[in-house]
């Protein structure tokens, strides 16, 4: 019987899973390389999810999913299983410079930041005021942080950017999307041991990353919004751009947290015109008050083809974990559909560890319920080990470290010009707390300054101009009445003429 991702972990909070820290095997075997699974016949990916969406049960959030066709994809070959694909091969090096581009690279970067200070925390007193509420609205001191923002979390989504870089090479479309869905699966690795909270940037902050010279691609981004929070980044790489406007909805229920991402994400390959279009599953820390936190993403993921590769998709579902099912945990599966709801490449393995995809090779069955046979499976994606003592430091990756290692010439606005983040990451907790605090503040009486100003503009009858941001600005989404933040293109002109006229003063 197929596992339904709708039912969520959090039906399960009265027991303990404190065995859930242990890694999630790879696919080996038969059962696990042939597996159920319930495709939604019809989906409207324009739905866009609000603040009431945050159950947690499933991610989708979609209308009219009801309908679903249930199929059977089943390993023809196990002979020759496991096929490494030439970027796995190589992604354990990603962060290293290649020789051909050793002459580029401009500067030496950290690979770790100062450890962790044991500081005691009165846990009870600070989160028996947090039940049932937004956490974003809530000060929450930075013992509960890891020294990085929401903005630097975002960029961590292009550690594994050699994904993107292969898929830019394939000229099969639904092979690309098979690519492409291993990389929005890559994002997740990081949470199976990194329960720290980020730190919640302030309105107008920026951060840019440039690792062109050594990883091929350039972010920006740009928190656009306080209430609600919202942060628009947009990525260029190796043939490839990506952007996505993030916000989020997060409640605490006692025993466990629950976030659920709202917005899209889109990636387009610039060769082609195929652009791809998801939505990031729902993620629920457990254990909150008693017991070891460990994380679990689940839900469904529905990946959009548009552009050149319109009718493309794929529907990939993150199992909950759960004591009662003798599946692998953390396991995610899925099928690439064409244009004809033909199924062309399967997806399995788990978000910890890696990913593996196969093409269909044959189908038989029938139209309600089809079998689908592949070939062989090679590795699209594999999760770099950490380094051994990362638990000293906040379990941080390579890149990680390297996010707010310190760099001249960013905007005035840049997170790694953050005082209270600074001196958190230097261990300095109690002086990281006074400076959180006083940051608040001033974002707190700004907010109050212009809601005053907007005030008084209403009574005089004239019209107040809303905050704006400076890097991002909003359009109508293609093929909707949606408004989206959308770059500007002119953040990185203005870095190479060290034009920050415009950047505000908040910090």
């Amino acid at each position: 019987m197929p596992i339904d991702a709708a039912t969520s972990a959090s039906d399960d909070e009265d027991n303990e899973f404190y065995d859930a820290q242990e890694e999630g095997g790879s696919v080996a075997s038969q059962e696990e390389s042939s597996f159920i699974l319930n495709i939604p016949v019809t989906t409207h990916h324009n739905h866009r999810r609000n603040s009431n969406d945050a159950t947690g049960s499933s991610s989708e959030g979609e209308e009219g999913n009801s309908e679903t066709q249930q199929v059977l994809v089943v390993a023809e070959d196990l002979g020759n299983m496991d096929v490494t694909d030439r970027i796995s091969v190589n992604s354990s090096q990603a962060l290293t410079p290649t020789l051909s581009n050793q002459s580029k690279v401009a500067r030496k970067r950290r690979t770790r930041v100062p450890e962790k200070p044991n500081y005691p925390l009165n846990l009870w007193s600070i989160i028996k005021n947090c039940i049932g509420k937004d956490l974003s609205k809530i000060p929450m001191p930075v013992n509960f942080n890891e020294p990085l923002s929401m903005l630097q979390r975002l960029t961590e989504d292009f550690e594994y950017s050699e994904i993107l870089d292969r898929a830019a090479q394939t000229k099969d479309t639904c092979e690309q999307l098979a690519y492409v869905t291993a990389f929005t699966v890559s994002s997740y690795s990081t949470t199976s041991n990194r329960t720290g909270k980020p730190f919640n940037p302030l309105l107008g902050e920026t951060y840019e990353c440039d690792r062109t010279d050594d990883l091929g691609w350039r972010c920006i981004n740009e928190q656009v919004s306080h209430h609600p929070p919202m942060a628009a980044q947009y990525c260029e790489g190796r043939g490839w751009r990506c952007w996505q406007e993030f916000s989020m909805t997060s409640k605490f229920r006692g025993k466990y947290i629950q976030i659920v991402p709202l917005g899209y994400t889109h990636v387009e390959f610039l060769a082609t015109g195929n652009k791809y279009t998801w939505r990031k599953v729902t993620t629920t820390v457990h254990n909150i008050i008693v017991g070891k936190l460990w994380v679990d993403n689940h839900g469904d993921m529905e990946i959009f083809g548009e552009n050149n590769a319109k009718g493309v998709k794929c529907h990939l579902k993150y199992l909950p974990y759960s004591y009662f099912t003798r599946d692998t945990q953390r396991r995610v599966k899925g099928v690439v559909m064409d244009s004809a709801n033909q199924v062309k490449w399967v997806i399995n393995g788990t978000w910890d560890s890696k990913i593996e995809i196969a093409p269909v090779t044959s189908t038989s069955g029938s139209t309600e319920n089809p079998v689908y046979k592949t070939g062989n499976y090679k590795t699209a994606w594999t999760r770099r080990v950490p380094p051994p003592d990362s638990d000293k430091y906040y379990n941080f990756t390579l890149l990680a470290c390297q996010l707010n290692e310190p760099e001249p010439n960013v905007a005035p606005t840049d997170t790694r010009l953050r005082p209270d983040q600074r001196l958190m990451e230097d261990g300095k907790w109690n002086e990281s707390n006074q400076e959180k605090l006083r940051l608040e503040e001033s974002q707190r009486a700004r907010r109050r300054q212009r809601e005053a100003e907007a005030e008084q503009a209403a009574t005089e009858g004239r019209p107040y101009p809303p905050y704006e941001p400076i890097w991002f600005g909003k359009e109508k989404e293609e093929g909707t009445d949606n408004l989206v933040h959308v770059y500007k293109g002119s953040y990185w002109d203005m870095k190479a003429k060290q034009d920050w006229s415009k950047s505000p003063n908040i910090f």
